[in-house]
């Protein structure tokens, strides 16, 4: 396969993940504002989510408060946002149009009218009709992606470059939902439980892991057991380890004679999951090991750009 064929589908795949994941992470910030809390409370989760982007310089230059108004027009629709859900989905379609041929028909479709349907919707219209039912709207659209390319597509090169996009991402952004929110949602006292356990639950929710947590674990939902569950939990599509097992498996189905270092960087990061405790990762800090976790997902990324795809100068 052409290396600029390969880069065009695993992007497409990264940028409609990434669209799903970004609605994810602001759903579940926008539904632990509905809990009462103070407005410095608030609006420091509305920053966090600035902040894990790299987004303070260009959030600056638009805006002078942190709010959630303001968090949300910006990562919502912003057209000068490369990483707003609105620029995810223009360039995951500019993406898929590169590739037409490659794609199924109801591929080309899925992502052509996500992308006309998004486009009309302006953010004041999300915002009367509800912000969240935006985010359902674009994790369906997400979620259709995913359905007619396993179900239409010839499981080739071009497959496993998909699949190798969408688990690349969806690893980094569920470590940026567990370290942006894990911390947040400390233990308080009885008389404030029922807030906690809304709050974690709309954190499990965010990445459809709640369901999943009550059969797993039929009990209380505990911090502890949430970060295991995302991190170390094989079965789980979200995590982490989930994730890493994909990546592993589609490179060793990919490799060529220039990927064997980042195949063996990704085998070293998937089997310290497999074998992983979550006590041990705790107790080392989980903020530092899930930035560890996200600046080695970046560089397997940026080894996959360099073994199969556009060098990222040329892509630039």
């Amino acid at each position: 396969m052409l290396s600029r064929t390969a880069d065009h589908l695993f992007w497409m795949s990264r940028y409609i993940e990434r669209a799903e994941n970004l609605a994810r992470l602001l759903d579940v910030t926008w539904q632990m504002s509905l809990v009462p809390q103070s407005e410095e409370a608030a609006n420091q989760s509305w920053a966090a989510i600035i902040a894990l982007n790299s987004l303070e310089e260009a959030y600056a230059a638009k805006y002078d408060t942190v709010n959630g108004e303001n968090v949300l027009r910006f990562m919502v629709s912003d057209h000068d946002n490369f990483s707003s859900i609105y620029s995810c989905l223009r360039m995951a379609r500019e993406n898929a149009h590169a590739v037409r041929g490659t794609l199924t028909t109801e591929m080309w479709e899925t992502m052509n009218s996500t992308w006309l349907e998004a486009r009309e919707k302006s953010f004041e219209q999300i915002v009367n009709a509800g912000v969240g039912d935006f985010f359902e709207w674009v994790k369906l659209r997400s979620s259709l992606s995913r359905g007619t390319t396993l179900g239409t597509l010839l499981q080739d090169e071009a497959f496993h470059f998909i699949r190798l996009g969408t688990l690349l991402e969806r690893a980094d952004n569920t470590a940026r939902i567990l370290d942006v929110k894990y911390h947040v949602l400390r233990p308080h006292g009885e008389e404030e439980e029922a807030t906690d356990f809304y709050q974690w639950g709309a954190l499990l929710r965010s990445v459809s892991a709640f369901e999943v947590y009550r059969k797993v674990y039929r009990d209380v939902i505990t911090p502890e057991r949430v970060a295991e569950l995302l991190i170390l939990n094989s079965d789980m599509p979200r995590s982490l380890r989930f994730c890493l097992n994909g990546v592993v498996k589609n490179l060793e189905l990919l490799s060529n004679n220039h990927s064997g270092e980042t195949l063996r960087q990704a085998g070293q990061l998937y089997s310290q999951l497999r074998y992983g405790r979550i006590e041990d990762i705790l107790k080392d800090g989980l903020h530092e090991w899930l930035t560890d976790f996200m600046d080695r997902i970046y560089l397997i990324g940026n080894g996959i750009s360099k073994d199969f795809l556009v060098p990222m100068d040329e892509a630039a």
